[in-house]
């Protein structure tokens, strides 16, 4: 089975045809499913969706449970927990519905860790790290464009010369440059490549 287009979360199944992986879903398998849209809800209470996943909390005084309902619980309506608490060894802690996000100095509220700042992310050389709210993500960086080559999804050098969007002068001409590209004024001619006289 040959997938021209490729499959980014998934596996090629038959002629253009992609079998995603769980938590994925489009033509491509690029795109995130948001499971707390699905029926039935996976969450008894509250559901956080996640890049590939989802997260269950519960709401003040209830106690999230191994299997994702949420049960009664007093001693979490007294801790009064943004995102429903947990009992370790007979003592109550809050909760928060992901990994990107910390337990802020009152420990009941959750505040966000930028993962772009402090070094937490991992984006290769020709991709930037986007923080958001609980997590991050890893966007092209100016200069380079997503395009799927040999298998896989990459950022690709986008040549500015091909695609006309220099701004080159019209006495220079237009070298492509990895992630960027560079003026040269023709023969005859003197400047920076962008004005040439």
């Amino acid at each position: 089975a040959i997938c021209g287009h490729g499959c980014k979360y998934g596996e090629c199944t038959g002629p253009n045809k992609c079998k995603c992986f769980p938590g994925f879903t489009g033509k491509t398998c690029n795109q995130d499913l948001n499971e707390c849209g699905l029926k039935p809800r996976p969450c008894e209470h509250r559901c956080m969706n996640t890049y590939g996943s989802y997260k269950c909390y519960c709401l003040n005084g209830y106690m999230l449970m191994p299997d994702g309902t949420c049960a009664s619980s007093r001693t979490c309506a007294m801790v009064n927990c943004q995102y429903g608490c947990e009992e370790v060894k007979g003592e109550v802690q809050c909760l928060c519905p992901s990994g990107g996000l910390q337990l802020g100095p009152n420990g009941r509220t959750c505040i966000d860790i930028d993962e772009c700042s402090t070094g937490k992310a991992v984006c290769s050389y020709n991709r930037k790290c986007v923080n958001t709210f609980g997590s991050y993500y890893c966007k092209c960086q100016l200069g380079y464009e997503l395009k799927y080559v040999s298998g896989r999804y990459d950022c690709v050098d986008v040549n500015e010369c091909v695609t006309n969007t220099h701004r080159c002068n019209l006495h220079a001409e237009c070298l492509n440059t990895e992630g960027s590209f560079k003026c040269k004024c023709k023969q005859g001619y003197r400047g920076n490549g962008f004005d040439c006289a």
